[in-house]
């Protein structure tokens, strides 16, 4: 069993920069490809970044590509979402998930542990 814990969200303006972290707790990040993914209110949850289980592989969604970075520090058990030049539809909460996979995946189906997510507003 995997706990996961984000923190770093908060209120920003548009340009601006946040990271997010994510620590595991209960088993390390080693045997596990992260996640992050957003929700925005209303709307279906997405997929924004993924990292595999050793931390050499990493995918993107389009809309992030070149402003978001994922990074993963398994000896600290945490996997951390680089957050730049953020914009407006930025704005969700925002969580991690872990898989049982060597690499991460878009589908959302494919996690097995969830973090309660932590919230990124972004404003005008």
């Amino acid at each position: 069993q995997v706990q996961l814990v984000e923190s770093g969200g908060g209120l920003v303006q548009a340009g601006g920069s946040l990271r997010l972290s994510c620590v595991a707790s209960g088993r390390t990040l080693n045997s596990y490809s992260v996640g992050w993914f957003h929700q925005a209110p209303g709307k279906e949850r997405i997929f924004v970044a993924g990292i595999s289980r050793i931390g050499g592989n990493t995918k993107y969604a389009d809309s992030v590509k070149g402003r978001f970075s994922i990074s993963k520090d398994n000896a600290k058990s945490t996997v951390y979402l680089q957050m730049n030049t953020l914009k407006l539809e930025d704005t969700a909460v925002y969580y991690c998930a872990a898989a049982n996979t060597r690499y991460s995946t878009s589908d959302s189906d494919a996690y097995n542990y969830w973090g309660q997510g932590t919230q990124v507003t972004v404003s005008s």
